[in-house]
């Protein structure tokens, strides 16, 4: 066995052998080393590889494949769903909507949106971490152009009613935007009937290569935008610049083979999950931040009362964890996801977040649940004696 075990996969997976054995011809002079908007043999190769993946991204969430326009990543997406949106319909009215658990490429966006002068109301969810509907009806305005939600929280794997909050934003007149990261490959997905507007991706969180995401845009909405950067007009004049042909390849074989293992996946890691979490809760005191009958099973966020996570990271060096988001990892601020659900600063000081994925191991689990037993009962016996 490996002597490190990975137990961060809500941070990124590992590629799949798959996914870099249809990546590689394309990052060598086998095929597609062109550009994709030359007109000749070797463009047109990059081309015909580039659309392949579009469709494959499309069949997966179930939208059209002219829907898709590809970025460097989810908070690219993110950035440019939030911001060229707003830009773009700010005569309309300039307030919007997201919730106090958003991946920080979504409040940031809105933070800076805030120093230009639109108004931004941060939704508090409930103590499980779901948006209460009343709350934001009653948070919707006539000048509301956008709502930001996000489907699966990144840190508590906490999932949102996509579909009835999408009824209410579109019932107001505005525009929906999600934060789709975590969900893809791990909750179904069907663009073809939920009221959404805009849906970031991210290519590293389903076994695909870091550098490439993608964002659905709802053609049937005829959305006024805004682009961030200026250049070629690739990408329908969203997201201009030389699409990485590797990348996309790499994403588009990834989501085909999320659509074709999802179910043997999902059981799989349920198995794993569940495993765990009656592993750890025989050492005691062990708290679940979130709800379990509301969450994926790939995440689960962990509190260990009685020890700070300081003091457990380093016990747990075999084991690849963190303690939420790996975008925040070394701040020394207290999780804002964990404070949003009413978590206490003491239970949030000794949290930890263990996230599963396709190649996690019943040995790994079992062994994963040795060591953190074993860690916190000894570092328990330190602290009482």
């Amino acid at each position: 066995m490996k002597s490190f075990i990975y137990l961060d996969c809500a941070a990124s997976t590992p590629l799949d052998k798959r996914v870099l054995a249809k990546m590689l011809p394309f990052l060598s002079e086998q095929q597609g080393y062109g550009n994709s908007n030359a007109s000749h043999f070797y463009g047109r190769e990059a081309k015909q590889a580039i659309e392949q993946a579009r469709g494959q991204v499309a069949q997966l969430i179930h939208a059209k494949p002219a829907e898709i326009v590809w970025t460097s990543g989810a908070t690219e997406a993110n950035n440019l769903a939030i911001k060229g949106l707003a830009y773009a319909n700010q005569a309309k009215g300039k307030h919007i909507i997201t919730t106090q658990i958003e991946h920080s490429s979504v409040l940031d966006s809105c933070a800076q949106l805030e120093k230009e002068g639109f108004t931004v109301t941060y939704l508090p969810v409930e103590k499980e971490g779901t948006v209460n509907l009343i709350t934001l009806q009653q948070a919707l305005r006539s000048d509301t152009i956008l709502v930001s939600i996000m489907h699966v929280n990144n840190e508590t794997g906490v999932v949102q009613n996509i579909k009835a909050i999408g009824d209410l934003v579109h019932a107001q007149g505005s525009y929906f935007h999600v934060d789709a990261v975590q969900s893809v490959s791990k909750e179904l997905i069907d663009l073809a009937d939920w009221p959404v507007d805009l849906m970031s991706f991210s290519a590293h969180k389903v076994y695909g290569p870091k550098g490439i995401g993608a964002l659905y845009v709802n053609h049937a909405r005829e959305i006024k935008w805004q682009p961030l950067f200026n250049g070629g007009g690739q990408e329908q004049g969203l997201r201009p610049g030389t699409l990485a042909t590797h990348q996309i390849v790499g994403m588009g074989e990834a989501f085909a083979l999320a659509q074709q293992m999802m179910l043997e996946d999902n059981k799989r890691i349920n198995d794993l999950s569940a495993r765990f979490w009656r592993g750890v809760n025989q050492v005691g005191s062990v708290y679940l931040n979130g709800n379990l009958a509301s969450k994926v099973p790939h995440i689960l966020n962990i509190a260990f009362a009685d020890i700070e996570t300081k003091a457990l990271l380093p016990a747990l060096k075999d084991l690849a964890v963190s303690t939420g988001s790996a975008c925040h990892e070394g701040r020394a601020a207290a999780s804002h996801v964990l404070s949003a659900l009413g978590v206490s600063e003491q239970l949030i000081n000794s949290s930890i977040r263990f996230s599963f994925g396709r190649f996690t191991t019943v040995a790994e689990i079992d062994l994963a649940v040795e060591k953190v037993n074993t860690a916190v009962r000894v570092l328990r016996d330190m602290r009482y004696g």
